[in-house]
This record gives structure tokens, sequence and C-alpha cells, in this order.
């Protein structure tokens, strides 16, 4: 019975895309992450001055309109290199390549922050599903299923030592009015918390800012953790 609740109000889809993307890719790619970081910033010691900011920035666009190309996007992101590749053999496929872009991200004083950065493929599925009628999967279900995913995601992710500092997880909700550079705006608070993370490691202190995009804890407020189903919501978020 719980079986086919669980079926028809879709609640196993988030689940299931959440803990697929974290063994079949960022189980794998994420350790190896670091040492790929710290490879180039020795060769470009200007570019990566900030450790806090070797991680994966993993986009998660809460509409799921994930975007192929950041530099058509936003202008504000420049594309700059590949980092080291990772070729495992896996499910049959021999030498599988695994690897990350670096991006130059141009804030208000055309001042460069680098990071490597990309969105959460997954949510492309949730957007597909919402558009096939073989899916029968609404716009208000896809967007509570990306909060889930999200959910799901982040306490996988808190729970895994291979992946720990690895990973910085940017959720938002875009404008309803485009905004030329609303995504490097985003990226660019997120680079800069971490700047001053370390900046507060460094000197002892501990940081309290509050953040300007969403966090797990308003998506908390948005979805029940209740293991009886509930209805969907679609208000304020």
């Amino acid at each position: 019975e719980m079986s086919e609740i669980s079926e028809r109000s879709k609640q196993n889809v988030a689940h299931g895309l959440a803990w697929s993307y974290y063994v079949g890719y960022l189980k794998i790619v994420l350790p190896r992450l670091k040492k790929s970081m710290e490879e180039f910033s020795r060769a470009h010691p200007n570019l990566l001055a900030c450790s806090k900011t070797w991680k994966l920035h993993i986009l998660f666009p809460l509409s799921c309109h994930v975007c192929d190309d950041l530099e058509k996007a936003d202008s504000n992101i420049q594309y700059v290199t590949d980092l080291t590749e990772t070729t495992l053999t896996k499910a049959g496929i021999k030498k599988r390549v695994y690897k990350h872009s670096l991006y130059a991200i141009r804030d208000e004083e055309n001042q460069l922050w680098h990071c490597a950065v990309e969105s959460a493929s997954p949510l492309q599925t949730l957007y597909a599903m919402s558009q096939d009628e073989c899916a029968a999967f609404s716009r208000e279900e896809r967007l509570e299923q990306a909060k889930l995913f999200y959910r799901t995601l982040e306490e996988i992710l808190k729970g895994s030592k291979e992946c720990a500092d690895a990973y910085r997880l940017i959720a938002y909700e875009e404008p309803e009015e485009a905004e030329t550079h609303f995504l490097s705006r985003e990226i660019l608070w997120h680079l800069r918390q971490e700047h001053h993370e370390e900046i507060a490691v460094l000197e002892g202190n501990h940081l309290h800012t509050p953040s300007t995009t969403l966090d797990s804890a308003e998506l908390n407020l948005q979805i029940s953790v209740s293991d009886q189903p509930q209805p969907l919501r679609t208000d304020g978020f």
C-alpha cells in the first residue's frame, strides 16, 4: 500500500535521481576533484588563490531549466579550460571520461573569480518528464521534486566522507523577469562566502553572514519530512 502511495505521489522520483547522481557520478568525481584543482593551482597560482573555492559548484535551478552553455546564459561567465580528466572503465564502457570545466566569473568591478561549475544534470530529467504526457508530471510536481531532489542529495553528501568539502550546492529560483547577470551574481555570492570563510579560518574567527540565496533551511519549510504522504505545495517559493 505504501509503495502504491509513493508511486502515485511520485515521491520515489527525486529520491532515485539523487542516489543515482551521487553513486553514478559525484561519488566518482568529487574525491578526485581536489587533486585536479591543486594541480591546476600549482600551474596557475594567481587564478585559484583561495583554496576554499576548490570545489565543484553545482547549480540547482528549481525551474529545472538547465542551461547547456553557461556563457550564453550570462556574458559575465567565461569558459577558461577543462581540469584534468578522470578516465575509468564503467558498465562496459572502455576509458569513460569524466571532466569538469573551469570558468571565470566577472564581478561588478571587472574582477575575475575562477571556479569549477556545472548544473545538476538530473534536473533535465525532471523537466523532460513534465513535458512528456506519459509521465503525467505537472509543473507543480516538478517543482516539488526539484526541491526534494536537492534535499535528498544534500543529506546523502553530508554523510559522505569521500566527498567532504569538495562541493557547493547552489539552489536558486530564477526571477520572473529576465536579468542579464542573475546567474553570475548567484555564483559570485557563493565564491565570496567561501573566500570569507577561508579568511575567517586563517584569522580564527567564526563567520555569521545571512545567505541571500536559497538554503536547506528554506527548502525545509517547503518539503514535509513526515513519513506520511502530504499534499504538494506550490505557494511561497
